[in-house]
């Protein structure tokens, strides 16, 4: 396969699966996909495959620099690129089937888990850091409903 179609079909993977926690959370395959991480397995295989095939040579101590990661991801080799988009796609869905338990885990309104999980599809980390914040509020709200009253 080439990398062009495998960036359309791991892009392909995980769509359904983030549209699947917007809208269908509590669908037993919704719930079964967030438990098994069964999408960011396969996308695991591709990134084993795309980085340690074909074109890439890739050198580890690339990692420990900032200039080496710019070096290493700009360096025209298609298979590099695409392993390192293909990570972003898996740990996103991670993050976002995290969230989806999690949340509904905690008994925190699915309405709310609807901005972090899109921003966690778009910009990963912001939307684990706006549910974080949610998480946080929430478990507040739910001790102050919680513990007793004082009584004069």
């Amino acid at each position: 396969m080439t990398p062009e179609a495998a960036f359309s079909l791991a892009n392909a993977l995980v769509l359904p699966q983030w549209i699947l926690m917007a809208v269908a959370p509590r669908w037993s395959v919704t719930q079964w996909l967030t438990r098994t991480l069964t999408i960011p397995m396969v996308l695991a295989v591709m990134y084993i495959f795309y980085l340690f095939s074909g074109d890439s040579s890739l050198d580890f101590g690339s990692f420990s620099t900032l200039q080496g990661v710019m070096s290493l991801l700009g360096s025209g080799q298609k298979g590099v690129a695409l392993a390192g988009w293909i990570h972003y796609l898996a740990f996103d869905l991670v993050a976002g089937s995290w969230i989806l338990r999690d949340g509904h885990e905690r008994g925190i309104r699915h309405w709310l888990l609807i901005p972090c999980l899109f921003g966690c599809f778009m910009l990963g980390p912001t939307g684990l850091l706006l549910y974080g914040v949610i998480r946080l509020i929430a478990s507040r709200v739910d001790s102050t409903r919680t513990s007793p009253q004082k009584s004069n």
